[in-house]
């Protein structure tokens, strides 16, 4: 099974505390594997670490997750090597990619030695549903705000576009995000810039945001464009419908 169009769930979310395990997939991942269509078997979730360096200690909670779901969850770790020498036949063979958080930049960086924007532009094309939690929703934009490169908050502009729009993640929980985002859409450093609280999520069906979610009580996700005859951001609160 597949998604029936190309689909991207962006978040600043996605993990819970487990109950008896360190960690569980929130309801923003379940969303992700609801999307993608599967039904009858196990879904197939790909794991990529790459933002904080594909640690196999936080791996192996993700693998725990998977089991407590009941889904097979599978790494495509990049540090020392990939997995197969078919790194895209390895991503098409599942349902839902999910990337993890950490830097943005190098994840990017690496991402670009290894090719992977275009293993991952196939794949979105091919009905596997895209997502992740901050760097791993980041890197779906134009760009977006990041402190891959210390406390001060910079712009990072070369995502891989699939999305036509900056991303500005955990907007509520780090007082620098909101003032920093406003900033770079004023100066043009970031177009048009769409924005999740703790917890929200965006849900995008090929460039057309189609839905914002949240998988907790509070929280909300925002539209941050530049109007033009002032040349000020302005910001814009989106519906949003709790998961």
């Amino acid at each position: 099974m597949a998604a029936d169009q190309p689909t991207i769930v962006a978040t600043s979310g996605g993990f819970r505390a487990g109950r008896r395990t360190h960690l569980e997939f929130g309801k923003l991942v379940h969303l992700a594997v609801d999307l993608s269509g599967v039904h009858g078997r196990a879904p197939r979730l790909c794991h990529v670490g790459t933002a904080s360096g594909d640690q196999r200690s936080w791996h192996a909670d993700i693998t725990e997750a998977g089991q407590l779901a009941g889904w097979r969850v599978s790494h495509l770790n990049l540090f020392g090597m990939p997995p197969t020498d078919d790194v895209e036949g390895y991503v098409l063979d599942h349902d839902v990619v999910w990337v993890g958080g950490g830097s943005v930049a190098n994840l990017l960086a690496v991402w670009q030695v290894h090719g992977l924007g275009e293993v991952m532009r196939t794949a979105w094309r091919n009905g596997v549903v895209l997502g992740g939690v901050s760097a791993g929703s980041i890197c779906w934009y134009v760009g977006g705000t990041t402190d891959s490169f210390g406390p001060e908050l910079r712009v990072v502009d070369n995502g891989l576009a699939f999305l036509p729009y900056g991303s500005g993640v955990h907007f509520d929980s780090e007082p620098a995000r909101r003032p920093r985002v406003h900033e770079a859409v004023a100066s043009g450093a970031l177009p048009t810039t769409h924005c999740t609280d703790e917890g929200a999520g965006l849900v995008y069906h090929g460039e057309t945001l189609v839905e914002a979610v949240s998988e907790l009580g509070s929280g909300g996700a925002y539209l941050v464009s530049r109007e033009e005859a002032s040349g000020s951001a302005q910001e814009h609160p989106l519906d949003i419908r709790r998961l």
